[in-house]
């Protein structure tokens, strides 16, 4: 009994080889978390995911614009202003690369009373001696930029549509006294007649047969900062047409308008070329005529190509006989069709056998260009 009780309790102190001690008994190594014991409630940090995914999906756009007022204060501009003409217009936009925008008739006319600079922080706008014509809309927006390439930053702009009120001026003055507006069936065509004073009531004449114009929300539409829109032009809505604007028991009547619809549908110009003869004799005179029928008011540029070209660049001492002229006019076609008719004539004197071969128009518009060509030959 004794053996077999001591063998036992040999048996309980002998360690049992590749046996693992339990997890939760093995030493703590460096560095190693304790977990601690459950009985305190920990409330979750939950990240805020829908800030960040609203701001990805759709960037938030806010204004950059601020207007300068009286003793150096600051505030936000509406959308639209009503400011007393003579005042001077101060804009700032936050940004260290700003771009503007403003009415056109400013550009137009290199007008020193604009100043436009770019600080630091910010770009600056200032115009003074304001004046009715002066009425439009102002915009800012910064660029983001990568070297030379930059783009428009749509999260950062600002804008606002500035009337300037002027004593004896309901609507915003014309540099012309007759204006012509073409009526394009594709596209919108606009009365430019503009107010400056929110309150004034306008409208639309035609001048004969004598009539008002209704623009009655569906073919014709009021714009106060665009004039009177023709959604759906069409050949009897041209003729004359002049507005007239009532305000404060006052009234005025606009510049007139002489509306001409256009034909010919937007696109590429419809080119064609023609020589007086294909066969020329030496020392005789030869032209070649680049012809093109489009939209009353799309310019179109022409370029040549013809054999007596390379010699023009070599030769300085003996200029080519070779003059080229652009002319263009607007014809009637038809009732009621109004067409721009572009040429380009190109005219070769004392013709020889350098200048015999192909003579190549390339005539250009916004929307496009167009090649034909002509051979001329030397008998």
């Amino acid at each position: 009994m004794l053996t077999t009780k001591a063998h036992c309790s040999l048996l309980m102190f002998v360690p049992v080889t590749g046996q693992h001690p339990p997890k939760n008994k093995h030493p703590k190594e460096p560095g190693e978390n304790r977990i601690k014991p459950a009985n305190k409630k920990v409330k979750p940090k939950i990240p805020k995911i829908k800030d960040r995914d609203s701001a990805d999906s759709a960037p938030k756009t806010q204004s950059i614009m601020m207007q300068m007022m009286d003793k150096g204060r600051f505030q936000k501009p509406a959308a639209t202003l009503s400011l007393m003409a003579g005042q001077t217009l101060e804009l700032r936009c936050k940004g260290n690369k700003i771009r503007w925008s403003y009415p056109a008739y400013l550009d137009t006319f290199k007008d020193t009373r604009l100043s436009v600079k770019q600080h630091e922080r910010y770009g600056q706008l200032t115009l003074v001696n304001s004046t009715a014509a002066d009425t439009g809309e102002f915009s800012c927006w910064g660029q983001l930029c990568n070297g030379y390439i930059c783009r428009r930053d749509e999260a950062k702009t600002g804008s606002t549509y500035i009337i300037f009120t002027e004593k004896g001026e309901l609507f915003v003055p014309s540099p012309s006294y007759f204006d012509v507006v073409y009526l394009n069936p594709d596209r919108q065509a606009v009365v430019p007649c503009r107010v400056t004073v929110l309150s004034a009531k306008v409208t639309l004449h035609r001048e004969f047969p004598a009539k008002e114009i209704q623009a009655n929300g569906t073919d014709i539409v009021y714009d106060m900062k665009r004039g009177f829109v023709y959604l759906q032009p069409q050949s009897d809505h041209q003729g004359v047409v002049y507005c007239k604007a009532e305000a404060g028991g006052k009234s005025q009547i606009s510049v007139k308008y002489q509306l001409l619809y256009a034909e010919v549908p937007s696109g590429p110009p419809s080119t064609t070329i023609s020589a007086s003869a294909n066969k020329v004799k030496g020392g005789d005179d030869i032209s070649v005529l680049c012809t093109v029928l489009g939209e009353p008011d799309v310019e179109v540029e022409f370029r040549w190509i013809y054999p007596g070209q390379k010699e023009l660049v070599f030769i300085y001492t003996d200029e080519r006989p070779v003059t080229i002229q652009d002319t263009w006019r607007l014809i009637h076609r038809g009732l009621g069709h109004t067409t721009r008719i572009s040429q380009s004539v190109l005219i070769v004197k004392d013709f020889d056998m350098a200048d015999a071969g192909y003579y190549i128009c390339t005539a250009q518009n916004l929307r496009g260009q167009t090649s034909v060509a002509t051979t001329v030959q030397f008998s």
